[in-house]
């Protein structure tokens, strides 16, 4: 599976919005639970969203939650997170990672499969 990031490179006034797609390559992608991760300078990478292969069961890390949401269409092999109310501190470089074992697994902070990242820049 090879996954590829986009929708953020511009900049974002805090209380705007942002959706971001991973896009995938594979026929297997449908099977995969699929998460996004951030890493901001000079922090760790850290846990941002998960999607169940199907779609149907979501995890979201303290942060994120009511601000963002992760969704997916296997039919287009891709996965979105739509980001509202954007902060200041939500500014760092946006991954996509994918793994078979679950959502869980991704909740973790681990996966098989990883996308290069995207810049999401908010200003304050």
């Amino acid at each position: 599976v090879q996954l590829q990031a986009s929708g953020g490179g511009g900049l974002v006034q805090a209380g705007g919005s942002l959706r971001l797609s991973c896009a995938a390559s594979g026929r297997t992608f449908s099977t995969y639970a699929v998460g996004w991760f951030r890493q901001a300078p000079g922090k760790e990478r850290e846990f941002v969203a998960a999607v169940s292969w199907s779609g149907g069961r979501t995890r979201y890390a303290d942060s994120a939650k009511g601000r963002f949401t992760i969704s997916r269409d296997n039919a287009k092999n891709t996965v979105y997170l739509q980001m509202n109310n954007l902060k200041f501190e939500d500014t760092a470089v946006y991954y996509c990672a994918a793994d078979p074992r679950g959502s869980e697994v991704l909740a973790g902070g681990r996966g098989d499969y990883w996308g290069q990242g995207t810049q999401v820049t908010v200003s304050s």
